[in-house]
């Protein structure tokens, strides 16, 4: 199996595609492997942060081209960027906090994964690009994760051109968060990792799940059904506790209810 997971701390689980040989390919393999471990964290109640990251020199190349390449039929290319699509969208809609961890290069789907991600950093040099047009096949899928995290004219400009960004104008537009140097990066990812996991996390869950549904909705519709998920939040013991502890200046004891 290329996808390994380690247990960092007992609250931090790290995910590691592991086939260097093919820049940690998104193949079809990797991609149900992929699927398969982080629907098992999310069911994890020790797990509260995810880290993934790419062994090797770089994060993810994205799809393996010499799989693509020999699917030939119709239904065999729909059914690996079906697959593709379902990995994100696990990240996105599972419970926990997921954190890219990037070096090198982050590229097609390998970028779409990165976008797909709640939080994202770099190493100083690391690369962003969406190059399919260089080969004749337009990212569609990344763009959907990509165009979601970053305004348009960068987003078509990537599109477009092909051409990989730095860390630093990855930073401005808003695809990750921060960068780093490759010796400081894991100390500065298990930084904010060990932070939310400080948290609640039923709290953490109820508001990783409203952030992404509110973003799809008119404002008016987004504001009704945030101000349900606040009730639904309130009537938890953690935010009892929370506030308690706050105006009992104390630090709140979490029972994750």
């Amino acid at each position: 199996m290329n996808i390994r997971t380690i247990k960092q701390k007992k609250d931090i689980a790290r995910v590691i595609i592991d086939e260097p040989k093919t820049y940690n390919s998104l193949s079809t393999k990797n991609l149900k492997d992929l699927i398969s471990v982080f629907k098992k964290l999310d069911k994890d109640d020790k797990v509260k942060v995810i880290i993934l990251e790419g062994a090797g020199k770089g994060f993810s190349a994205g799809h393996n081209l010499k799989e693509v390449r020999g699917l030939k039929k119709r239904d065999k290319f729909q059914k690996l960027f079906n697959l593709c699509s379902k990995l994100m969208l696990q990240i996105v809609e599972g419970r926990k906090p997921v954190i890219a961890k990037v070096h090198g290069a982050a590229y097609a789907a390998g970028c779409q994964l990165v976008a797909s991600c709640d939080l994202a950093y770099s190493t100083n040099n690391a690369l962003f690009a969406t190059p399919g047009v260089n080969i004749g096949l337009f990212c569609s899928t990344p763009m959907v994760a990509v165009s979601r995290k970053i305004n348009r004219k960068p987003m078509m400009k990537m599109l477009l051109t092909g051409e990989p960004i730095k860390a630093n104008y990855a930073k401005e537009i808003g695809l990750i968060n921060d960068y780093f140097s490759k010796s400081k990066l894991n100390n500065e990812v298990l930084k904010v990792a060990k932070k939310i996991a400080s948290k609640s996390n039923l709290t953490i869950k109820i508001g990783k799940q409203a952030f992404y549904k509110q973003l799809e909705m008119p404002l008016k519709k987004a504001y009704i059904y945030t101000s349900k998920m606040m009730t639904l939040n309130m009537m938890a013991m953690d935010a009892k506790e929370g506030i308690s502890a706050f105006l009992e200046k104390r630090k709140p004891k979490w029972k994750n209810k």
